[in-house]
């Protein structure tokens, strides 16, 4: 990997390898690759793949969770869903390490389609690292950080934002409070990210980088980032932290984007 997380040739290198796993993570990764090639067989998986922390080599014992995703040969049934839920409760009981097991099942042709390309596709080949099987990322094309793939990966916020409102309104824990605001800073720090990158010209998942990059282009939201960052880290129960994201900053990134790369659209 070269500067800004690029090739030589200009394209998005993939972030992760399974070599960049820290010590205390490899009995997991070696688990999670036992658990699927056992429940899932070859007429069922196409391939299975390691994303995240983990095999970015920056995962923290007992903090960071395990992210899978398994790609099947035909659409997930509720069998498929059933199952994968099952090496999820299995993982996350076996290792005090990771904070959590999740596992995403998608089809290799709903990954491989034309609306996929730029979005799913780019996530199996650049934020994916292979476990198990075929690797999908040869039948992709190399990525570049350009207005295309930002709005393809993240041009749908404004989407996203009534229901990011709809769950911090039934939101009525501190725990269920937690859950939202990790997920919503992690995917606020991704969209004002993808908002710079075709300017700054690279790519990286880092939390804490993004948010800085996007404050040198926007120092008037720079601390509203940073505090997505946080929260994206270390989930934060604050109702205020929330009305933030989701009231303030979350509209105008929204509105920004559409301004200047334009709004996904959305397909059946």
């Amino acid at each position: 990997m070269y500067e800004r997380g690029l090739d030589r040739d200009g394209t998005i290198a993939r972030e992760g390898a399974l070599e960049r796993v820290p010590a205390p993570f490899t009995p997991v990764v070696d688990a999670a690759r036992a658990h699927v090639a056992a429940t899932f067989d070859s007429a069922r998986l196409h391939s299975a793949y390691v994303y995240g922390s983990i095999p970015r080599g920056t995962a923290t014992p007992g903090v960071s969770d395990l992210d899978l995703q398994l790609v099947l040969h035909n659409e997930p049934t509720v069998g498929d869903r059933s199952d994968a839920r099952a090496i999820e409760g299995e993982l996350d009981q076996a290792f005090p390490q990771i904070d959590g097991a999740g596992i995403l099942l998608t089809s290799a042709k709903h990954l491989l389609s034309d609306a996929e390309r730029h979005d799913g596709g780019f996530f199996i080949a650049c934020l994916c690292t292979p476990l198990l099987g075929p690797d999908l990322a040869a039948q992709l094309p190399r990525y570049r950080p350009t207005t295309l793939l930002a709005r393809e990966t993240n041009g749908d916020l404004a989407h996203v934002l009534p229901r990011w409102r709809a769950k911090a309104a039934a939101a009525t824990t501190d725990a269920d409070r937690r859950i939202l605001s990790r997920s919503v800073g992690r995917r606020t720090v991704r969209t004002g990210f993808t908002l710079i990158m075709p300017s700054w010209g690279g790519w990286t998942s880092d939390l804490d980088q993004s948010a800085e990059l996007f404050g040198g282009y926007y120092p008037e939201r720079a601390e509203q980032m940073r505090v997505a960052a946080t929260v994206g880290r270390a989930p934060s129960p604050d109702p205020a932290v929330l009305r933030m994201l989701i009231a303030d900053l979350g509209p105008w990134l929204a509105a920004e984007y559409a301004a200047v790369h334009g709004v996904k659209a959305l397909h059946a």
